[in-house]
């Protein structure tokens, strides 16, 4: 059928055609805001979920909800190469700088922004030059001592004080939170605490993979009584039926209920890849119905595709051990795996092979689901692995 009416659009973090099966979540999301921007207390929250999920195309619908909501609102994206401080600096200026030009002078705002100025010295002697253009002098004592912990605090709620002064709230969201040191996240646990207990206009909605939930429990044991943990996971089939066929009949087409079967079999509902089988099914098949011959025909050109992309860039951030003991577990099925079954699959003692589970955790490889246990983070990982290692070879 013509490519160009095609409605989907694989890619990472792209809205679907058709956002199924997480209304509850938006509605929580929606909730929660209204009650902040209406002065009632409510539990920031943070969604946990695998790969392909969809967390981030949630993140991106919350935030216009928020703006909606007439939130001040700020996005990033954690990694592993730029600090937490780093990545907020330029964001929280702008808020501040928005928060200024709503109006008259304001005391608590030209605050936030000396706090802010302050801040940005102390990140410019410990991570080097970082340049936000505020001509102002610092306030002083205030979040400038260069310890994360102390001053991340101190800078969020000088940004929620001048939000409230403003009689508006503020809305920061962050992705791939799981990349967060350990002081980072203690730092922002500490941070929404203190604005909780202030009952100051800030929330804070964010996203990682499930090993998100220990890492906040262990940094503050607190962490989770401030915190809501929303699971976002696979569609179940009336949502992946929803998600496929709702799309295509607004192009005035069909798709067969076996081929719609065939392929939430093959995705096991995650929505990533029903957008790759709707957008190559669609491309494959000559005219309405879409069929489960179309499907069928189609299916090794996804699978080409998604192992030439979507796989291939984390398989090329592991070392050799590292794609050895991921294959390990791939020969054991999807998971999860206890690590001595893994150990044994490598002729290895569980200790000697611990460095390269914890390396492939802190990569967002894989997650421990419960305590012994290990499962991929990525779904249908186990079957590129065999596909891209036919054997498991000894070392």
């Amino acid at each position: 059928m013509d490519p160009v009416r095609n409605p989907f659009a694989p890619g990472a973090g792209t809205p679907p055609p058709e956002l199924a099966g997480r209304q509850a979540i938006l509605d929580r999301a929606e909730t929660t805001l209204l009650r902040i921007s209406r002065g009632r207390p409510s539990k920031s929250f943070l969604l946990i979920g695998l790969r392909g999920v969809g967390k981030t195309v949630l993140l991106v619908r919350i935030l216009k909800l928020a703006e909606k909501a007439g939130f001040k609102t700020l996005m990033v994206e954690a990694h592993e190469d730029k600090s937490l401080p780093e990545l907020l600096l330029l964001p929280l200026r702008q808020v501040l700088l928005a928060l200024d030009q709503l109006g008259a002078l304001n005391e608590k705002v030209k605050r936030g922004l000396r706090v802010l100025r302050g801040f940005a010295s102390a990140i410019k002697v410990k991570y080097g030059e970082v340049e936000i253009g505020l001509g102002i002098d610092p306030e002083r004592g205030v979040a400038d001592s260069g310890d994360i912990e102390s001053d991340l605090p101190d800078l969020l709620v000088a940004v929620a004080e001048a939000a409230s002064a403003r009689r508006t709230s503020v809305a920061l969201l962050i992705d791939e939170l799981q990349y967060l040191s350990e002081k980072e996240l203690s730092a922002l646990i500490m941070g929404v605490h203190r604005i909780a207990q202030r009952e100051l206009p800030l929330v804070l909605i964010g996203a990682g993979l499930p090993q998100l939930v220990g890492n906040t429990g262990r940094s503050k044991s607190y962490a989770e009584r401030l915190f809501d943990f929303p699971e976002v996971g696979p569609l179940n089939a009336k949502d992946a039926l929803v998600a496929l066929v709702e799309p295509i009949a607004r192009e005035g087409e069909r798709i067969a209920k076996g081929a719609v079967d065939l392929i939430v079999k093959a995705t096991l509902g995650y929505p990533y890849f029903l957008q790759e089988w709707g957008y190559h099914c669609w491309n494959a098949a000559d005219k309405s119905p879409i069929s489960g011959k179309d499907v069928d025909r189609a299916t090794p050109t996804i699978v080409a595709n998604l192992d030439a992309s979507f796989f291939r860039v984390r398989f090329d951030r592991l070392t050799p051990a590292e794609k050895r003991y991921l294959r390990a577990m791939a020969q054991l099925g999807p998971g999860p795996h206890r690590s001595g079954d893994i150990a044994e699959q490598l002729g290895a003692q569980v200790r000697s092979v611990a460095p390269l589970r914890s390396g492939l955790i802190r990569k967002g490889m894989i997650y421990s689901p419960a305590h012994g246990d290990t499962a991929f983070t990525v779904p249908l990982f186990d079957q590129f692995l065999r596909r891209q290692m036919p054997e498991l070879k000894p070392a």
